[in-house]
């Protein structure tokens, strides 16, 4: 019949026209009216209406039902560009759409304490599955580096800024001091939201918390799950600054998160993590989430059952380590699943990377690099970190650019379609295209550090006695005191190091023949493993690398360390970590330089320093021996 033609026509119309939802909702009401129809039809069979009514009131519908989807089809065809006359809020929305189809979600995993050696693709006897077949599809960042403690490389992390620009360029920032992220620098997440990102925390912040505005929800992030202090124990949820001043540090929000004792921290932040993925539309806004886990800082407790695969291992402190990596490997399996299932991954860039370098006595490895956590050596700063995400545009790589953790704000910041002129004075770099495209790296030199303990001297270049390393091009240069320089074999007997530690030190650079030797350079890329100091032979690029210590010096704030506050007390605030300074006290800024203990502190440490030594030796094997038969 005639009507069954237009709707072959109309079926026809709908397969060439754009679905939208104006266009679903005539639809719908036009298919209601072809079944009124169709119940028409049967009336007129069944009750014997009149013909000419009924084909009358059948043809009306069916003509209606035209009109209406010609009308849906019309209002769907390109429409030419809207005049001037119309309201900007409708052209202000036109342009966003667009604009959030291209903000990919952004996934930020951030470990600590995980050394070079601590990861399956460069270490087998570590179980890291899922790390590693994420890094193998993605980009190994094999140039990365970090700060040597976690304090420093989170604040360059957050702001961009190398330390000697933020007044934290001396040490951590421990629970009791009155200090924090300085009020004037922007942060990462502030960024991200202004550009229509929703942002979130769960984990580790050991950015300062003594007011409320040093807070990860005063920072820029939406919401906040974790932990304020630099070590919280994994079950308890305890923090300790010293003998006596211990407290609870868990909190949700701006709230202490009572109840929460017993739960594995890892676990917790990794279900508080997938939370947040499941109740976020990712269609709705791009989604920021910093996942910054406590594994694996010490205290290491591992639960049991990650422990026996590694039974084989003779080091008890290995032997935990290795587990504790094991929930991290799990952690990010977790998360990834989460992002497949709600929908994220396909428009989503996952950061993988550590804060510092390991701990060789506490289970950690950055073996066949030099020196440990804490110190300017490769094993302190070098860092383990891979780029994951269906967005590169050339992926199955491993990168050997010069990147630094200042590069992530201006990266993530473009790759949301940011505006980085907000944000002057920003140390880090847009390596986007370094990353995704394989192209050079735009950053050819690092400032690791410098910490003013000593003022410069006379006309000289460098006061060579001030802590300060930096790299420029191949070239390292370390003032100072780098910190321990010895290249730590991997934890392969039951005892604490001892005579094996010995096998692979080198007094060379520490001999009593040059008790003041405080300048070393390497030519990194050929020689990475920093067993070749030619200070002596090139003095030519040492004086290069001095001015530039210099010229970066002329730029720096001065170092802001304050003392102990007892008002930060648990003990005064309900038994837990709280900020402690209303926001009328005017307490920023209030001390200058690094705060140090009186001399005769350090002289009666020295006098007792061996009795204590010895006996901490014979208690930690005591307690090695024990742990083995238990594990």
């Amino acid at each position: 019949m005639w009507f069954y033609d237009l709707q072959l026509v109309l079926q026809w119309w709908h397969a060439c026209v754009n679905l939208c939802r104006l266009r679903h909702f005539l639809a719908a009401l036009h298919w209601a009216l072809e079944v009124l129809h169709v119940l028409f039809c049967f009336a007129l069979f069944f009750l014997q209406a009149p013909l000419v009514k009924m084909q009358a009131a059948a043809a009306a519908l069916t003509v209606l039902g035209v009109f209406i989807s010609l009308d849906g089809l019309s209002a769907h065809r390109p429409r030419p560009k809207q005049t001037q006359h119309q309201s900007d809020g409708n052209a202000a929305s036109d342009e966003a759409e667009p604009k959030q189809k291209n903000q990919p979600h952004i996934i930020f995993i951030l470990t600590d304490d995980q050394g070079f050696n601590d990861i399956g693709y460069h270490n087998p006897t570590i179980r890291t599955p899922t790390l590693d077949k994420l890094a193998a599809e993605g980009v190994r960042l094999e140039n990365y580096y970090v700060q040597p403690i976690c304090t420093p490389s989170r604040s360059q992390l957050i702001t961009g800024r190398y330390q000697i620009h933020t007044g934290l360029q001396h040490s951590i920032i421990r629970p009791s001091q009155p200090s924090c992220l300085p009020s004037h620098v922007d942060t990462l997440p502030e960024r991200l939201r202004e550009a229509g990102y929703t942002t979130h925390m769960v984990g580790k912040w050991h950015l300062g918390f003594y007011r409320k505005a040093c807070l990860p929800t005063r920072k820029g992030f939406d919401s906040f799950f974790g932990s304020l202090t630099g070590s919280v124990d994994y079950y308890s949820y305890g923090s300790c600054d010293g003998p006596g001043l211990c407290g609870y540090d868990l909190h949700d929000d701006e709230d202490v998160a009572w109840g929460q004792e017993g739960k594995y921290s890892t676990m917790l932040f990794t279900q508080r993590a997938r939370k947040i993925l499941q109740s976020h539309s990712p269609r709705d806004r791009p989604l920021f989430l910093l996942l910054s886990l406590q594994a694996v800082h010490t205290p290491l407790q591992p639960p049991k059952s990650y422990i026996y695969p590694y039974h084989a291992m003779a080091n008890v402190a290995r032997r935990k380590f290795a587990a504790m990596v094991s929930t991290v490997d799990e952690a990010v399996r977790n998360i990834t699943y989460a992002l497949r299932k709600y929908g994220y991954y396909k428009n989503s860039v996952i950061i993988y990377s550590t804060d510092n370098g390991a701990q060789p006595f506490t289970g950690g490895s950055n073996w066949p690099l030099r020196g440990r956590k804490g110190t300017y050596w490769e094993g302190g700063v070098r860092g383990v970190a891979f780029v994951h995400s269906p967005l590169l545009k050339r992926r199955r790589r491993v990168s050997t650019a010069l990147l630094h953790i200042t590069d992530w704000f201006p990266t993530l910041v473009g790759l949301a379609g940011g505006n980085i002129s907000q944000s002057p004075g920003l140390d880090g770099f847009d390596v986007w295209p370094t990353i995704s495209e394989g192209k050079d790296s735009p950053r050819h030199e690092i400032l690791h550090n410098i910490d003013p303990l000593k003022t410069k001297k006379g006309n000289v270049i460098w006061d060579t006695s001030v802590q300060a390393a930096i790299r420029v091009g191949d070239w390292k240069l370390l003032t100072g005191d780098p910190g321990h320089g010895d290249w730590v074999p991997p934890q392969v007997l039951s005892t604490l190091p001892g005579r094996w530690w010995n096998l692979e030190r080198t007094f060379s650079s520490f001999s009593k023949s040059s008790p003041h030797k405080n300048v070393w350079l390497f030519n990194i890329t050929g020689d990475p493993y920093e067993r070749h100091d030619v200070a002596k032979e090139r003095p030519d690029v040492v004086q290069q690398l001095l001015a530039r210590l210099a010229y970066y010096n002329q730029t720096a704030v001065p170092v802001y360390f304050p003392p102990d506050d007892p008002r930060a007390n648990p003990g005064r605030h309900g038994g837990a970590w709280v900020p402690w300074v209303s926001e009328e006290e005017d307490e920023e800024g209030k001390y200058q330089g690094v705060y140090k203990k009186s001399k005769s502190s350090k002289k009666k440490r020295k006098k007792t320093k061996c009795p204590l030594c010895k006996l901490r030796s014979f208690f930690l094997k005591l307690n090695t021996r024990m742990m083995s038969n238990r594990i």
